[in-house]
């Protein structure tokens, strides 16, 4: 009888009966499935006999049907790895694991987060595993004992090294001994007795360098091989050989010994150092996270019973009346309830002028006040504050892979068991025809071979530029929400950008209001006013406002309706009042002809111009103009100097459109284009061939963000927009666009020197040492040199200046 399996399945989109019946139907229908679905706990539990059916069988049907499987994901600390192979050995044994979805695992992070099915696999059994291939894995909440631990682990680096390096250096000495040519250097006695080389090469061998034959135990067991089987075997080669002269020679059977002491312990001693300088430099690459957790404010003033109190700002909750005074920070995200100011927001929108703040205006934790005294009431507090949101997006960036990355993750895979093979035909061509018979020469050689190619350098010369990469973005107020879309957005051809709120400042103010019937024009202004009060759209508050201006009578309309793509419509006193565009009147047979002329000027001079109708009539039209921001000009002329094309979208007719793109430098314009129309003209943007990036902030400009290749929101726009963004633009300034564009292409073409460097190392030096020209500690030097000189590289990001307007 078959083995059966049985797992608890979390079950998304379910609305009703119907859905998990359906649901549980269809996987009854699969054989060898046994399936209860409950709507109520929106799970399902599945029992599966082994032969018959697999977990992706039916996540794939249950997603077939419409539906989805819940998923967590957990980002660990993994501890214990030594280089990319490590690395690449985890993720494919977590990625094997029953109900894990996606493993990614950083070296240069030493981290991993791992995607699984609830129900299926738990957090202990992740963990487990990750023990079972030689390594550690810590759940990664606690910061600071994660700080601690890498803190604990470079000092005792340090401690190890200082130790090698004491016993290694009488080692070194005696090398002096051994050149060809009188170097003058006088060699103490003791040095040169083969016993006291013994004891201090040991030490170095079994105390200092243990920790490489655990990690080389752990991947032979594991049918594998990396950094730490290529250490293992070149000092140990050379170790037991020495060992071996040695016994030779006290057994009579060699008047010299031939040892190579010095050589296991100072490739040892160096591989420490380069280790101690690569941990070193790793943790400068997080700096961008450890300045965004430096922002946050600690203590908060809360008023609570007409009382101010001090408190820790995790203690402040969501409604609390807070106090702010000049140079303290805005505890968290809020609305100015009392007071004005000025507010410093470069911190997080990278806008270096303070932002002017009254009441009713919404403010950031974290953001310092400049110079009045605030009284704001809290929105977001804690986890939710938009800071808290930024280090959450920049921290996951930092833990993503860029696609270049698995090209090397490949090379990683196999690096070591070919590296191997060379050696040991090495060895075997210099034994047999080389120096045929010079044992100790061959030797030389091969452990030369098998300590140049460590593949430390090839696995951390992509995690590490985008870890600087994205750290520097943030500093910059640009989040790339993932290596991949860092990586993209170098191949960018065109910029597709919406107008109102992106190219526009989104706050339109009415220029003109005409009415046919100048006798009636505020009871005219009244309705219009009146019917824009239910409307969503950004020129009704400035309608609204206008209508305030002019002191209208307040009047009640009925049957309201919202026409996406052509205007509004309401009912008053029995009679029907129109508001849109031409196709809207066109689309009702309502004549026009005696205002187009009027309506044509406005629009030509860059005004949207809304017609009016009443009672089946046209009775005037409302003109309204969105200034450009100052800087999208300057942004749109950077952006062609980078050698892209600028595209504006929008559902203004042409007119209006052109006229606004003429000012801002635009020569491409998609106008009067339906709301969900403008994923379509990406898409036809793309079936040309070209890489587009969407620029939007608002709802209607979420499925062409999905839609394009990279979707960039404004920080200032929707919630929705800035969620289906692959890239968020902390501030609403365009000149952040050739900032993101230009720190994507620094960013690779570091990455690709990283590569270039990483894959020169090897390549040079194999044939190097196996030609004889290089001496194992010399190969253990460069090995070292390799990996901090990677991790140096792409420190240098750090200290690019981007693209200024």
């Amino acid at each position: 009888m078959a083995q059966k399996k049985e797992w608890q399945l979390g079950i998304t989109g379910m609305t009703c009966a119907a859905c998990s019946s359906r649901i549980e139907k269809v996987l009854n229908k699969m054989d060898g499935v046994e399936a209860n679905v409950n709507l109520a706990l929106e799970s399902a539990k599945i029992s599966v006999e082994e032969d018959k059916a697999t977990l992706n069988d039916i996540v794939a049907k249950v997603e077939k049907l419409g539906y989805g499987v819940r998923t967590e994901k957990t980002e660990f600390a993994i501890r214990g790895m030594t280089c990319a192979a490590c690395a690449a050995r985890i993720e494919k044994g977590l990625s094997r694991l029953t109900g894990i979805s996606k493993a990614s695992i950083n070296l240069a992070t030493e981290s991993g987060v791992v995607q699984y099915e609830q129900g299926v696999v738990s957090v202990d059994d992740i963990m487990d595993k990750v023990k079972k291939l030689g390594y550690e894995a810590v759940l990664k909440k606690d910061k600071k004992g994660q700080e601690d631990y890498k803190k604990k682990e470079i000092r005792e680096k340090e401690r190890k090294l200082i130790i090698s390096i004491i016993l290694s250096l009488p080692l070194l000495y005696t090398m002096a001994a051994h050149l060809p040519f009188d170097s003058g250097l006088p060699v103490p006695e003791l040095f040169m007795n083969p016993w006291f080389q013994f004891v201090l090469a040991t030490i170095v061998q079994f105390y200092i360098g243990w920790p490489f034959y655990v990690g080389a135990a752990r991947a032979v067991q594991n049918k594998s091989a990396n950094m730490d089987v290529l250490v293992a075997m070149g000092t140990s080669a050379a170790y037991f050989y020495s060992v071996a002269e040695l016994v030779r020679y006290q057994t009579g059977g060699v008047s010299r010994p031939d040892l190579y002491f010095e050589t296991s312990a100072i490739l040892i001693t160096l591989i420490l150092l380069g280790k101690l300088f690569e941990a070193r430099a790793k943790g400068r690459t997080t700096e961008a996270i450890k300045k965004l957790l430096d922002l946050q404010a600690k203590e908060a003033t809360v008023i609570r019973d007409g009382e101010a109190l001090r408190i820790p700002v995790e203690e402040v909750q969501v409604g609390d009346l807070l106090l702010v005074k000049p140079g303290e920070k805005i505890p968290v995200d809020g609305v100015v309830v009392e007071g004005k100011s000025s507010v410093d927001e470069s911190m997080i929108t990278g806008e270096s002028l303070p932002v002017e703040k009254t009441v009713g205006d919404r403010v950031i934790g974290s953001t310092i006040n400049k110079n009045g005294t605030l009284q704001i009431e809290a929105e977001k507090v804690g986890k939710n504050t938009a800071l808290a949101g930024i280090i959450k997006i920049v921290e996951e960036a930092q833990g993503s892979k860029a696609p270049i990355q698995r090209m090397a993750d490949v090379i990683s895979g196999i690096f070591v068991p070919i590296v191997i093979a060379i050696a040991v035909i090495v060895f075997a061509i210099w034994l047999i025809f080389a120096s045929p018979g010079d044992l100790s020469r061959a030797l030389e050689v091969a452990i030369a071979i098998l300590v140049i190619a460590c593949p430390c350098a090839l696995g951390l010369a992509t995690p590490t530029s985008i870890m600087v990469g994205t750290g520097k973005g943030a500093e910059a107020g640009i989040l790339f929400k993932g290596g991949e879309y860092l990586e993209s957005t170098q191949s960018l051809n065109v910029i597709l950008m919406d107008k109102t709120g992106t190219i526009t400042n989104g706050k339109p103010e009415v220029t003109d209001f005409i009415a046919l019937d100048e006798g009636n024009k505020k009871r005219l202004l009244a309705l219009v006013a009146a019917t824009e009060k239910s409307s969503e759209h950004p020129l009704a508050q400035a309608i609204i406002d206008y209508s305030k201006e002019q002191a209208v009578e307040k009047l009640m309309i009925r049957s309201f309706e919202a026409i996406p793509g052509y205007g509004i419509q309401a009912e008053y006193d029995g009679k029907r009042l129109l508001i849109g565009t031409r196709r809207l009147l066109d689309r009702e047979a309502i004549s026009y002809r005696e205002i187009v002329d009027q309506m044509i000027k406005l629009e030509s001079e860059g005004k949207t111009a809304m017609l009016i109708a009443f009672d089946g009539k046209i009775s005037g039209l409302v003109a309204v103009a969105d200034r450009i921001k100052h800087s999208s000009s300057l942004a749109i002329r950077q952006l062609k100097a980078l050698g892209l094309d600028v595209y504006m979208i929008t559902g203004d007719n042409k007119r209006t459109a052109e006229a606004i793109a003429d000012e801002a430098g635009i020569k491409h314009v998609f106008s009067e284009v339906l709301p969900g129309d403008k994923a379509d003209k990406v898409k036809m943007l793309q079936d040309k061939g070209l890489k587009v990036a969407m620029v939007g902030d608002g709802i209607n400009d979420a499925p062409a963000l999905a839609q394009a290749d990279i979707g960039m929101a404004i920080g200032t726009g929707t919630d929705v927009a800035i969620e289906t963004a692959d890239i968020m633009l902390m501030s609403g300034d365009l000149a952040h666009i050739p900032k993101a564009i230009d720190l994507s292409r620094k960013t690779m073409k570091n990455i690709r020197q990283n590569l270039f460097w990483a894959l020169f190392y090897n390549a040079i030096g194999i044939p190097i040492a196996a030609l004889g020209l290089l001496a194992p500690w010399v190969a253990g030097a460069a090995m070292a040199f390799s990996s901090v000189s990677v991790v140096t590289n792409a420190l240098r990001l750090k200290r690019v200046k981007l693209k200024e307007l």
